[in-house]
């Protein structure tokens, strides 16, 4: 049986959002090296191009590792798949006939949907989103190295 409950915030965003329940920051957390992984060769063009577009900001703001490369490589392709399937969508249009004459959504719809949640679940997770970068602003600009360091251990 998993664990129940909320999701522990990682101290690295508590910092960020300058530990607004003012608990103890916790000892001995894991703290992998704040530095981006490199791109994998095996993404698509289109994931690429997103992990050049979010990995140095999210390195600048401390909030990606050298151990977060996977999660970041999933979001990207689900970017991709997100962007291949608008353009499937946009010339084949939202439905299509089956063999019986019967119209039924395009399978292109069910896929970019479930892009969109994925990209909607890391978007949070990494504060892509206004809302979520919200959450992580602290009320003062430091850059990334005064934030990861400032963290109690």
């Amino acid at each position: 049986m998993g664990h129940r409950g909320r999701i522990p915030k990682p101290t690295a965003l508590k910092v960020l959002e300058g530990n607004p329940g003012h608990r103890p920051l916790p000892k001995g957390e894991p703290r992998p090296t704040p530095i981006a992984p490199k791109c994998p060769s095996w993404l698509s063009a289109d994931a690429k191009t997103e992990w050049k577009r979010v990995a140095p900001e999210l390195e600048r703001m401390a909030l990606l590792t050298a151990i977060d490369g996977a999660a970041l490589a999933a979001y990207c392709e689900a970017w991709a798949e997100f962007k291949q399937t608008g353009a499937v969508i946009a010339k084949e249009g939202l439905t299509v006939k089956t063999s019986a004459g019967t119209v039924v959504q395009h399978p292109a719809v069910g896929i970019r949907h479930r892009s969109m949640l994925l990209i909607r679940a890391f978007a949070a997770e990494y504060g892509f989103t206004p809302a979520s970068r919200v959450r992580l602003s602290n009320g003062k600009e430091a850059d990334a190295d005064e934030r990861w360091n400032g963290i109690v251990r």
